[in-house]
């Protein structure tokens, strides 16, 4: 499952600045159980404007890390929060259908 977020910069605010923070909650967060990675991508044409997208095994495992959040991850998290809106985008499933070239 993929638990995905827009981050929108405050003005004066660099994505640089909350990349920095958002890899150490990350790097944190990976180490729970089912945790299966994330990316912070840059919106194009927007540099104010950030899509993070975290995989886990399930939205169970998810959810019970959130209910059980670290923390220095909810530390790491509070210190963002002058800086950034957070608007989440949803939580979706593993792709059903899916193309991809040859290998």
């Amino acid at each position: 499952m993929h638990f995905i977020f827009e981050v929108h910069l405050k003005p004066g605010y660099r994505a640089e600045q909350y990349a920095d923070a958002w890899v150490r909650a990350s790097e944190i967060i990976q180490r729970s159980p089912g945790a299966m990675g994330t990316r912070l991508h840059r919106k194009i044409g927007h540099p104010d404007v950030l899509l993070a997208i975290a995989t886990w095994e399930s939205k169970a495992v998810r959810d019970e890390m959130e209910a059980a959040q670290p923390g220095e991850v909810r530390d790491i998290i509070a210190s963002q929060a002058d800086f950034v809106d957070i608007q989440l985008v949803g939580e979706f499933e593993a792709p059903e259908w899916e193309v991809v070239p040859p290998a």
